[in-house]
């Protein structure tokens, strides 16, 4: 016989911590399904998420380097991919739900326009005063309206622990507005799990991105950055002389591993002294919970520093962005004027939404390698990738 769903539910009670957020004690749907037979309502979440449009599109868009500058460099999709999976270890071993966390990691750069953040800085702008643009917001237009995949709801229908973790994901590059329905102080810790796990990834696998491209130096990490110093050190310790592939995989994965150990041990501290006993009791909580321990908190902030001073904002990274962005403008321009190149759903959107939401809708579902075609197409002009 099949393991049922309300097997599943009752192997969660009896595995997963008070203060998880089990999925038998799900909000529910804004539009109302029968339950799964053999999934729980976040297992069906997180294949809803990897079979839309929006999460296929990831693969072409920016993480740091243009896509297409090289086949090793991680696109949106590999970062969002990594997160997940880092979001996998910690909610395991702080006994949370492990398929809330990864469906929230999954889904939470859906929203992402093309060109990384500076493209969605840029959409910011040219959206002033038609109310703006905001990645996270973008997520959850996409996940509740944008999908059309179901023949009696636009959107994807997620629980509302799914959306929550969207509307309330924050990290140093992320500062999402409120989002009426969601008041509560803080998340669930899954969905604060899988905040920090984004930094997590984005700190080291941008590390092994720069490194790889021949932007950043191990001699000069060593001698500027505390983290990858004593990860080297250990390294070295364990291993002695490894060829350059291997020794950067492992001061990386080192690296990864002190912080996931950091935000585990924290974490589980600050849980214990909260006293929390349920889910909305997290929720209530005036503070998050899940957190590195201040020392490692500060060696991130170096870190983070001297990523953008070496890598972000290093010419050979900055530069193609600007230009690529400069591209993102004149598509937004040109489309204001010729609505009817907007496709046929962005299309039909203007009379509810407007035109310049639209116009923003269009862009934002870009990938990279879209956009510049496009204007290639229209203005017979071509972005050179690093």
């Amino acid at each position: 016989m099949p393991r049922t769903r309300q097997e599943l539910e009752q192997l969660e009670r009896q595995i997963l911590a008070p203060y998880a957020q089990f999925s038998g004690d799900t909000r529910g749907r804004k539009y109302p399904e029968p339950p799964p037979s053999w999934r729980t309502q976040y297992q069906r979440d997180r294949d809803r998420v990897i079979h839309s449009r929006a999460f296929r599109r990831l693969e072409y868009k920016t993480q740091v380097f243009l896509n297409g500058s090289g086949d090793h460099l991680r696109t949106r999709l590999t970062h969002t991919i990594e997160v997940a999976s880092i979001s996998r270890n910690i909610a395991s071993a702080l006994k949370l739900n492990t398929d809330l966390t990864e469906t929230i990691a999954l889904a939470h750069d859906l929203g992402h326009s093309p060109f990384g953040h500076k493209g969605e800085t840029a959409l910011a702008r040219l959206m002033k005063g038609h109310g703006g643009f905001e990645h996270n917001r973008h997520s959850l237009r996409i996940v509740e309206d944008l999908e059309e995949k179901y023949p009696k709801f636009s959107g994807l229908n997620l629980s509302w622990e799914v959306l929550e973790g969207l509307a309330k994901h924050q990290t140093a590059y992320d500062h999402p507005g409120r989002r009426a329905g969601f008041d509560a102080k803080n998340s669930s810790l899954e969905a604060q799990v899988a905040n920090l796990s984004d930094e997590i990834t984005y700190y080291s696998h941008d590390l092994d991105d720069g490194l790889d491209s021949g932007l950043l130096s191990e001699q000069h990490l060593t001698k500027n950055v505390r983290v990858w110093a004593q990860a080297t050190r250990a390294v070295k310790k364990e291993y002695g002389v490894l060829p350059d592939e291997c020794r950067r995989y492992f001061i990386i994965r080192t690296i990864i591993d002190l912080q996931i150990r950091d935000v585990v041990e924290n974490s589980e501290q600050l849980i214990a002294a909260a006293g929390v006993n349920s889910a909305d009791d997290v929720r209530r909580f005036p503070k998050a919970l899940i957190q590195y321990s201040p020392e490692r908190r500060r060696l991130n902030l170096q870190l983070r520093d001297y990523l953008y001073k070496n890598l972000y904002f290093n010419p050979v990274v900055h530069q193609p962005n600007l230009r690529a962005v400069k591209m993102l403008e004149q598509l937004f321009h040109y489309h204001l004027k010729h609505p009817k190149e907007i496709g046929d759903s962005s299309r039909k959107r203007i009379k509810k939404i407007g035109l310049h939401r639209a116009v923003c809708d269009y862009l934002a579902g870009m990938t990279d390698r879209y956009a510049i075609s496009e204007c290639e197409r229209i203005f017979g002009e071509k972005i050179k990738v690093v």
